[in-house]
């Protein structure tokens, strides 16, 4: 994908306020003369969207951690073919909040060993990683509040607690250390403007001035 558009992905726990700061990095971008397409996971397509309703809803014990990752993989999957990929193709910034990091801890490691699986799917079925990473990084029980503050219906993981929140934290901080070359970690813990401020200039350094532009 390197040469065409560029991918950015936000990670973190839930209320971490990633799906805050990837509009405002998307708003920024396009401020700046980039193209831009924001999208999420689960979803980002017609037929992801439709399974993002039934990983994301229900009870907690709904799905076995195998069947989630068969889940997810399906989605991304049609996320990659539908929205990512022809995108970044015609040049484009492509923002999303989530990608497979999510999968490797939420499934792979927080509830079971079973991060080799994903691995493996993912290099078989997706086989894309972000040129940038943002993980932002949020005390879990604050993080866990403000999620379950929203009150809205995609609550499934959130229902499995702080003790999750804590593994998933630490889990990420790890992944951003494995993959240094393409994860930031952000103190999302600051105001909203602060935080935006830091994930700004750490893409346009990344990115660069668009084309046809001249650089400021």
């Amino acid at each position: 994908m390197n040469g065409r558009g560029k991918f950015i992905s936000f990670e973190g726990i839930d209320g971490s306020g990633k799906s805050t700061q990837a509009r405002a990095l998307a708003d920024h971008l396009r401020g700046a003369g980039h193209e831009v397409v924001l999208t999420r996971e689960p979803g980002g397509s017609p037929g992801a969207e439709e399974i993002r309703r039934l990983v994301l809803e229900g009870d907690p014990d709904r799905w076995s951690a195998e069947t989630e990752i068969l889940l997810f993989t399906a989605a991304r999957r049609d996320h990659v073919e539908k929205t990512i990929r022809p995108a970044l193709e015609a040049g484009k910034v492509v923002i999303t909040d989530r990608f497979a990091d999510s999968t490797r801890l939420y499934q792979g490691i927080t509830r079971g060993d079973l991060r080799g699986l994903v691995d493996r799917l993912h290099e078989m079925m997706i086989g894309v990683e972000p040129d940038l990473t943002f993980v932002i990084d949020m005390d879990p029980g604050t993080g866990l509040s403000r999620a379950l503050g929203r009150q809205g219906t995609e609550e499934r993981f959130e229902a499995f607690g702080e003790e999750l929140q804590v593994k998933m934290r630490a889990g990420f901080l790890d992944l951003a250390r494995q993959f240094a070359d393409r994860c930031v970690v952000i103190d999302g813990g600051r105001a909203i403007e602060a935080v935006a401020a830091d994930v700004a200039r750490t893409a346009e350094a990344r990115l660069g001035a668009p084309e046809g532009t001249e650089p400021r």
